[in-house]
C-alpha cells in the first residue's frame, strides 16, 4: 500500500471513530491524545500527514462525479469495497485470535456491535476462531479468511504479511506499535504449592513436573520458553548458563500440549504435572470463574506482547474494511481496555494501567525483558523455533 494511501484510509474511518470514542469527555481526551502522539512519532507519519493535504483535492473530485466515483474508487485498496458492505443490513467480519483471548473478546464483541448498530444503524455479525497462535497463522496463510488476526506475538502477524495478506507498516495504523493486549508469565502450583515453587529456578529441580505448550504450535508457549531463557540472562548468565538450564528444565516436561489451553486442560482436569506455565491473564480468569488457582509471578519476567492487525486481502474481498477497521481501533478505547483488565490482561493504556485497580490487581513486576531485548521476532524464530534451532537441540537432549 503506498505512502498516500493509508492516510486516506484513515481518513475514511475517522468520522466513526469520533463518533465512537467521544462517548465520555475522558475517551475524548484519550483519543485525541494518542492520535496525536501517533502521527507525529515519525518522520513517514509527518510525510503521510501532508500529502493527504496534496491528494485530498484530487480524491475528493473523483469521489463527486455525478455518481461516477466507482471507477476511481476501485485504484484504492478497500475504497471499493467499502461501499458493498455498508449498503447491507448485516455485515460479517471473522476475527481469529488465539486461545487465551476467547473471554476478553467474548465480553467487548457485543459492546462494539450495539455501538455499530447504534451509529451506523447495521448489525455486525462476528465469526471467531480461537486456538494456538501458530496453528491459527498457519490457518490464514493457507485459506482460512480471517478479516481481523489477534495473535500472540508479532512474529505470527508478520509471517501473515510475507504471506502476501496483510499490508507492510499494518503495526503503524494503530496505537502501541500494534500491541493491544499484555501479559506476563505466571507458575501455577497444586494446592499448597508442595514442591515449594517460587522461581523460574526452581522448574530445573529434580522431580518437579512441568507443563507447557508446545511452541511449535502456540505462542503462549514460546513466550513460555523465552521467559525461562530470558530469566538467565536478565541474572546475569551467559547464552551457555541459559541453554544449559533450560534443558534441564524441558528434561522435567513430560508432555507439550498444542496450544495454552490444551495445556491448561492437561494440568487442572488431568491432574499431569506439578507447575503450569501459563499467561497470568489465563490464571486470573480462572480464579474469577471460582477455580482456587495458586501461583506465582516471577519478579524477573517477559512482557507478553499480543498484536492486532486487520488482513488487508480478505477485507478488501469481503467489502468490510471499514468494520474491521473500527474493530481494531475500538479496543485501544478505554473501555476496551478496562475489558481487558478485568479478565486479567494488563492494560497497554498508561493512564489505566497508573488506576489504583491496576496497581492493587498486578503484582509488580522488578526485571521486565522484551522481545527487543532478545533481537525481535526475526532473529528469534531463526535462533530458537526454526527446524534445527534450539529448541530442538533441547528436544533432542530428552
Amino acid at each position: 500500500m503506498s505512502l498516500w494511501q493509508r492516510p486516506l484510509k484513515r481518513l475514511q474511518a475517522m468520522s466513526y471513530d469520533k463518533l465512537l470514542l467521544c462517548e465520555t469527555l475522558r475517551e475524548r481526551i484519550y483519543v485525541e491524545h494518542r492520535t496525536y502522539r501517533f502521527r507525529l512519532s515519525s518522520l513517514k507519519g509527518f510525510v503521510s500527514l501532508f500529502l493527504v493535504g496534496t491528494v485530498l483535492s484530487v480524491a475528493l473530485a473523483a469521489c463527486s462525479g455525478g455518481g461516477t466515483g466507482s471507477n476511481s474508487a476501485s485504484e484504492t485498496p478497500g475504497a471499493s469495497a467499502t461501499p458493498v458492505a455498508a449498503s447491507k443490513d448485516n455485515v460479517e467480519l471473522t476475527l481469529v485470535s488465539f486461545a487465551v483471548t476467547k473471554a476478553a473478546h467474548e465480553a467487548i464483541i457485543p459492546k462494539f456491535v450495539e455501538q455499530w448498530k447504534k451509529d451506523r444503524n447495521q448489525t455486525v455479525v462476528f465469526r471467531q476462531s480461537y486456538g494456538g497462535s501458530g496453528s491459527q497463522t498457519r490457518a490464514v496463510i493457507d485459506g482460512l479468511e480471517a478479516d481481523v488476526v489477534h495473535l500472540a506475538l508479532a512474529g505470527d502477524t508478520s509471517k501473515i504479511e510475507k504471506a502476501g495478506l496483510i499490508q507492510p507498516g499494518w503495526e503503524k495504523e494503530v496505537p502501541n506499535n500494534g500491541i493491544v493486549s499484555q501479559s506476563v508469565a505466571a507458575l501455577v502450583t497444586r494446592p499448597g504449592n508442595p514442591k515449594g515453587i517460587k522461581n523460574w529456578a526452581d522448574l530445573a529441580k529434580d522431580g518437579v513436573k512441568l507443563i507447557t505448550a508446545n511452541p511449535k504450535t502456540s505462542g503462549v508457549a514460546k513466550w513460555n520458553f523465552l521467559a525461562l531463557w530470558d530469566s538467565v540472562i536478565k541474572t546475569g548468565g551467559d547464552e551457555a548458563k541459559a541453554t544449559e538450564f533450560v534443558t534441564k528444565v524441558y528434561k522435567n516436561v513430560p508432555i507439550l500440549p498444542k496450544d495454552a489451553r490444551e495445556a491448561t486442560d492437561t494440568f487442572a482436569k488431568q491432574g499431569q504435572g506439578d507447575v503450569l506455565i501459563n499467561y497470568e491473564n489465563e490464571v486470573i480468569l480462572a480464579q474469577q470463574k471460582g477455580e482456587k488457582v495458586e501461583y506465582v509471578v516471577p519478579d524477573v519476567n517477559i512482557s507478553i506482547d499480543n498484536p492486532i492487525a486487520v488482513v488487508d486481502k480478505n477485507v478488501d474481498k469481503h467489502g468490510n474494511r471499514e468494520v474491521a477497521e473500527a474493530f481494531v481501533k475500538y479496543l485501544y478505547t478505554p473501555g476496551a481496555q478496562q475489558e481487558f483488565v478485568k479478565l486479567g490482561f494488563r492494560p497497554v493504556d498508561e493512564i489505566i494501567a497508573q488506576t489504583k485497580e491496576v496497581t492493587d490487581k498486578f503484582p509488580k513486576v522488578k526485571t521486565l525483558g522484551t522481545v527487543a531485548d532478545l533481537g525481535g521476532w526475526e532473529a528469534i524464530d531463526q535462533k530458537f523455533f526454526a527446524d534445527g534451532g534450539v529448541f530442538d537441540k533441547i528436544q533432542a537432549q530428552k
